[in-house]
């Protein structure tokens, strides 16, 4: 399923990192400035390049490292690429990456051994869906093998905020 030749998809600065920045260049990675509307443009483009000629990218669709661990929401530029090559995703679910290696570290912090879990899942083709269905089948798929630990938190609906919000001024009104 995993071709042992693909190309990353990284932020541009971690091609300052020794070791893990001359492996990004020498392997012609494709690195992003996040910041940078035409580096996003730019690797938009190498992706789709790379996908064309059968080389498979491997990339996080939140493009970031989580703070907490929980999954966050999905960049939309990978599953555009899929979609335009009609490549399918191979989904990656990673559990417990944040205890053994934070967002914040350069190394791991603990050992891996009976933490980390690694599960690859089946392709799922992208062929006949739009971009927020790929995105979802992806997303389902990843939490799957996820722990609940590791769900996003789900969001409040605006009436419960509001609601919410009415009650405490309530309250402070009957204080005051």
């Amino acid at each position: 399923v995993l071709d042992p030749v693909f190309k990353f998809i990284a932020k541009a600065e971690l091609q300052k990192v020794p070791c893990i920045g001359q492996q990004l260049s020498g392997g012609n990675h494709i690195l992003i400035d996040r910041d940078d509307r035409r580096s996003q443009l730019r690797t938009f483009k190498e992706g789709i390049g790379w996908l064309k000629k059968g080389v498979p990218l491997m990339a996080f669709p939140e493009g970031m490292r989580s703070p907490d661990g929980r999954l966050m929401e999905f960049k939309g530029g990978l599953f555009s690429m899929a979609l335009k090559t009609g490549v399918p995703v191979v989904p990656i679910s990673l559990s417990h990456t944040h205890a053994i290696m934070p967002a914040n570290a350069l190394f791991p912090v603990q050992p891996g051994h009976n933490k980390l879990h690694v599960h690859v899942h089946k392709p799922i083709e992208s062929k006949g869906k739009t971009e927020e269905e790929l995105r979802d089948a992806v997303k389902e798929t990843l939490l799957s093998y996820m722990p609940e630990c590791q769900h996003p938190i789900p969001p409040v609906p605006a009436t419960a905020v509001e609601e919410e919000s009415a009650a405490v001024e309530e309250q402070e009104l009957v204080v005051v």
